[in-house]
């Protein structure tokens, strides 16, 4: 358990979480209709951030989406006296695509392009002296960046963590859900029975969290749970398998009739509304109030998991549930709790509860005035049991090179025609995701495990420096030339790295944590750090891990190893 003593938020509503608070509670929403921005075919709603605030929050040296960065940690850390020099104190980035919008140029600066980079330039210039960890994990990667902070802290690892999230919307990133027809013209509708698509959002939102409280009345995190559908990379499971064993998790030992409300992913797309109203029933949730924020942000990606869960805790402060924008008539089958006006509440505790690409799901469950915990749990001891490499050149699996003729991208090609086969999905993946593949699959073969059967007590929690480029270098040529722009949702889906652990997942039946994170460099400490941190969650008795990076077809790099409990 840990406790918020410090936050922010920056959107084009407001600066600092008061002012978007209070713009919420007048209804206000920044959303509005754009046509021909960026010179994109189609015209879209979404909630961006003005030419004057661009100016205003702009930090010389540094690109508009570190600048957002640098200006909310700053502004939460002084609301604090910790010392961010001291090796206790570890800054937690959440973004799904940092500094893309570098591609568009040919000069572009390669290392800032991956977010590890990025967020390693924006800690160093704000002073901190560990190794900051970025969560990529497609839409919950907010939330999952609060899950690993609480994990960090009550391991003992750290006494602070800063954790701030934020994407900037972009031609890449919005050419990308249109591509999916995911993308609705006007403001969103969550939840509503004429809903036509979701909105995008810009935003930065920070929360620093302490092993102990520095307040009376202090919010902590108790609970977080992620797990994953193992159903489809980009469509959610139609019983909402992944999010009702979140929530489950989330709430376990808790008593739902303290809850105040559950506040949502809700993104007004046909599916995921659908998807979240099953999961709530399933849960038994289903006469708690709902509510969801797309109405007035949009989806701001990186920064919804905490923006989301600050602004909950903040109207909780005043003893209200927000009306969930946009809804009028219930469009879901699921039965649910939700109103468009906003609520009085005396409860004093909620579940933030949101899903993502790469069929990841994540719960949280966050209360006021809790026990203070004074115990700190102490890490658990790993062993790795297997192993595999995998370079450009060749692949040893348990200390046994393997006989191969080929290298690089025909090197795994061959291993899955004379070694795996009899998985054609194999041949649509993107090169970093059949790199996780092969090695996995040999991994689990020099296991001998039985794979036949769902398992909620396997994590697979991967690392690597260059994110998705492969597949962004890609996205990003479809849509460069505009007399013959296609941007393919086949090639856009995979621009998120963590889709190689949803590969994994779906092959082998896995509904355990699934978790991405991009470092500067490769940091075996950190790797250690978050493995056995993962460990915290109680239900996972095994971890598939390790790094894979897939930079290009001649730069291929993974070290998989299964860890157990010792």
């Amino acid at each position: 358990m840990v406790y918020k003593i410090a936050d922010d938020i920056i959107s084009p509503l407001g600066e600092g979480t008061e002012q978007n608070y209070q713009a919420l509670s007048s209804g206000s929403s920044a959303l509005c209709t754009y046509t021909h921005l960026w010179n994109l075919p189609e015209p879209f709603a979404a909630s961006l951030f003005t030419d004057a605030q661009k100016k205003k929050y702009q930090v010389e040296g540094l690109t508009f989406f570190e600048s957002l960065l640098y200006q909310s940690i700053s502004r939460a850390l002084e609301q604090t006296t910790i010392n961010i020099h001291a090796d206790r104190v570890i800054l937690i980035v959440s973004t799904t695509k940092g500094n893309i919008d570098l591609l568009e140029n040919s000069d572009y600066n390669k290392d800032r392009v991956y977010p590890g980079k990025a967020a390693e330039v924006v800690s160093a210039k704000l002073g901190f002296n560990t190794i900051p960890v970025t969560v990529c994990n497609a839409c919950i990667s907010g939330t999952a960046a609060l899950i690993l902070a609480d994990r960090l802290l009550d391991s003992g690892f750290y006494d602070y963590a800063v954790v701030s999230g934020t994407d900037v919307q972009n031609k890449f990133i919005v050419s990308g859900f249109q591509s999916f027809k995911a993308l609705s013209a006007d403001p969103c509708l969550p939840f509503d029975m004429e809903r036509t698509g979701l909105n995008l959002g810009e935003a930065v939102a920070t929360m620093i969290l302490s092993n102990k409280p520095i307040a009376p009345h202090s919010w902590a995190i108790k609970n977080g749970k992620i797990c994953n559908d193992a159903y489809h990379i980009s469509s959610p499971s139609k019983q909402g398998e992944g999010s009702f064993k979140a929530l489950n998790g989330a709430l376990t030992g808790e008593s739902v009739k303290d809850l105040a409300l559950i506040n949502v992913h809700g993104t007004a797309t046909m599916y995921n509304d659908q998807m979240e109203s099953i999961a709530v029933q399933r849960a038994c949730l289903s006469d708690l109030p709902l509510n969801g924020l797309k109405g007035y942000y949009g989806h701001t990606m990186g920064a919804a998991g905490i923006l989301e869960t600050i602004i909950t805790m903040k109207s909780i402060d005043h003893h209200r549930i927000l009306g969930t924008k946009g809804f009028t008539e219930l469009g879901v089958s699921g039965k649910i709790n939700i109103s468009s006006e906003s609520l009085d509440t005396d409860r004093n505790s909620f579940v933030k509860l949101i899903s993502g690409f790469g069929g990841c799901n994540a719960a949280l469950f966050a209360a006021k005035d809790v026990q203070v915990q004074s115990e700190v749990s102490v890490p658990e001891e790993m062993i790795k049991t297997h192993h595999v490499k995998v370079s450009t050149e060749q692949i040893i699996v348990d200390g046994v090179v393997l006989e191969t003729s080929n290298t690089g991208k025909d090197l795994l090609a061959e291993v899955y025609k004379t070694r795996i086969g009899g998985y054609p999905k194999f041949y649509k993946m993107d090169l970093l995701c059949r790199l996780g593949f092969i090695a996995s699959e040999l991994l689990l073969h020099s296991s001998g495990e039985n794979r036949d059967c769902d398992r909620d007590d396997r994590a697979v929690v991967l690392f690597n420096r260059t994110s998705s480029i492969h597949s962004d270098i890609i996205h990003q040529n479809d849509i460069s030339d505009m007399e013959n722009f296609y941007p393919s949702p086949s090639v856009f889906v995979y621009t998120l790295p963590n889709i190689v652990t949803g590969e994994i997942a779906i092959r082998n039946h896995y509904h355990g944590e699934t978790s991405f994170y991009v470092l500067p460099e490769k940091d075996e400490n950190i790797m250690n750090q978050i493995f056995m941190s993962t460990f915290q969650d109680r239900d996972i008795k095994s971890i598939l891990g390790g790094w894979i990076d897939a930079e290009d077809e001649s730069h291929l790099d993974a070290e998989l190893y299964l860890l157990m409990k010792n």
